[in-house]
């Protein structure tokens, strides 16, 4: 009955304090590590959606609006405080749909052809019910800019009180991108949710080790990578990237991709370690997973190779030693 007790009165301690609701501080609370005090936990959820890429199609539009709201339904039932989809979730705009000399060539994009007011009524039932769930919700679409620019390939970052948070636009874009579909981004993006920090990465990003490691300079406990995937998918290379970038980097990856490429490349999170702490199904078909994203202050590899990237070596460097200076001699 005391240990109750003390629950309760830590849950309403922090509702009163950030303004949740009862059930959104249990939730942080019962996730919340004891046994260190700056050790903080989040519960994330990763997806695979279906691929939408006509936005002249006002049905599939609709489709992946209803699409990403079933599936954070799941993601809240599963406990998820947080749930990452892919790039484009909403649509993502083929390259010959939109080239204004296509198909058979592809040009600049002719944005006119997109159901932008379509898109929004589906922006804005994904917001309200990300407020209802109290559900943070980070998913991909296009956004538009005022013309004649280019739109941006982003990630909307939705708060649990159905606010747009912030927003993170690609900035490493393919050569098509940049040639004749978006405007690139310019800036790194955070935010927090319970503590965690999360960073943002997009498209082909996950190529740019630089990305990632600005990221680790910005403390960030994971990074959300959303992609539409590659092709061709036999030996795809941003799964493997992944694992090496949350190793190198001490942190938390959430890769996140559509559900065509899951026979082989299936959506996961990587933990700190360089392996998958979990995936989704490899059966082609929209899915999620969900794993608690933990960070551990006493582990040294972070802090070590923070030391390490900095001058550590410059004093410990031997000069003037002709053993050292030739490289022709054994």
């Amino acid at each position: 009955m005391t240990q109750n007790g003390n629950l309760k009165r830590r849950v309403r301690a922090r509702a009163a304090k950030t303004g949740e609701s009862y059930t959104a501080a249990l939730r942080h609370v019962r996730q919340s590590p004891p046994d260190h005090p700056d050790a903080r936990s989040v519960r994330l959820a990763v997806t695979q959606t279906s691929l939408f890429n006509d936005p002249r199609d006002i049905s599939g539009l609709r489709a992946s609006g209803m699409e990403i709201r079933r599936l954070m339904r799941e993601a809240h039932d599963a406990g998820a405080r947080i749930v990452h989809f892919p790039e484009g979730a909403t649509c993502s705009p083929n390259k010959r749909i939109m080239s204004e000399t296509g198909p058979e060539d592809i040009g600049p994009s002719d944005w006119k052809r997109f159901e932008w007011a379509i898109l929004r009524e589906e922006l804005d039932a994904t917001s309200k019910l990300a407020r209802e769930l109290e559900l943070w919700t980070v998913f991909g679409s296009v956004h538009q800019l005022t013309p004649p620019h280019r739109p941006h390939n982003s990630l909307y970052v939705v708060s649990d009180r159905g606010t747009l948070a912030t927003r993170y636009d690609e900035r490493m874009l393919s050569n098509t991108k940049i040639s004749f579909m978006y405007a690139p981004g310019r800036i790194p993006i955070t935010f927090d949710v319970d503590r965690v920090r999360f960073g943002c990465a997009l498209g082909m990003e996950a190529h740019y080790p630089e990305i990632f490691t600005e990221y680790e300079e910005l403390d960030v406990d994971c990074v959300l990578f959303s992609t539409t995937g590659e092709s061709p998918f036999p030996v795809p290379a941003f799964p493997a990237e992944v694992l090496g970038h949350a190793a190198s980097n001490s942190y938390w990856v959430s890769f996140s991709a559509h559900a065509r490429q899951s026979v082989t490349a299936p959506s996961g999170i990587a933990s700190p370690d360089g392996q998958w702490a979990v995936q989704c199904s490899r059966d082609g078909a929209p899915s999620l997973a969900v794993v608690d994203i933990k960070t551990n202050p006493r582990h040294p590899a972070r802090p070590w190779r923070r030391l390490a990237r900095s001058d550590l070596y410059i004093t410990h460097q031997v000069s003037s030693d002709p053993r050292s200076d030739s490289r022709k001699a054994f």
